[in-house]
């Protein structure tokens, strides 16, 4: 091998998978959840969140908490492409089983730099045989 031979770089992220499962309210995990996707996504990880059960609510569109005190944090998954967490999975049997559709969940978007800078939609609803697809190809899933 020449000393000029390109070595390729390994990629040696880890894939994380964080799974939410709890509605946005009322408990801490959520809120928890995105603080640590956040802190994944500082360390370069390949990051990327699952949303089922009453999870799929974090994601719903007008939230409002006046009624219950408490910050209104959902606005912050709109910042998650600036992290370069661009991909959001969403149960399509979660969505049906609460009666929702995905055009009830917020919009959710990054720039893909690989597209000349094309604004591309974070969310994909998939069906939960895909999820489990998906879920096994992660090294590393933390729920909560």
């Amino acid at each position: 091998m020449s000393a000029d031979a390109q070595v390729p770089e390994s990629d040696d992220r880890k894939k994380f998978l964080y799974v939410n499962r709890r509605a946005p309210y009322g408990t801490i995990y959520a809120l928890e959840s995105l603080e640590v996707v956040l802190i994944g996504a500082a360390f370069d990880q390949d990051v990327s969140i699952a949303f089922f059960d009453d999870g799929v609510y974090q994601i719903l569109k007008n939230q409002d908490t006046s009624g219950i005190g408490m910050k209104n944090f959902s606005p912050t998954y709109r910042a998650l492409g600036d992290y370069e967490v661009t991909k959001l999975y969403v149960e399509k049997e979660s969505l049906d089983e609460r009666g929702l559709s995905p055009d009830d969940l917020m919009e959710i978007t990054y720039e893909d730099e690989d597209d000349d800078w094309e604004e591309k939609p974070s969310i994909r609803v998939v069906e939960r045989a895909k999820l489990s697809e998906i879920m096994a190809e992660q090294d590393v899933i933390l729920s909560f």
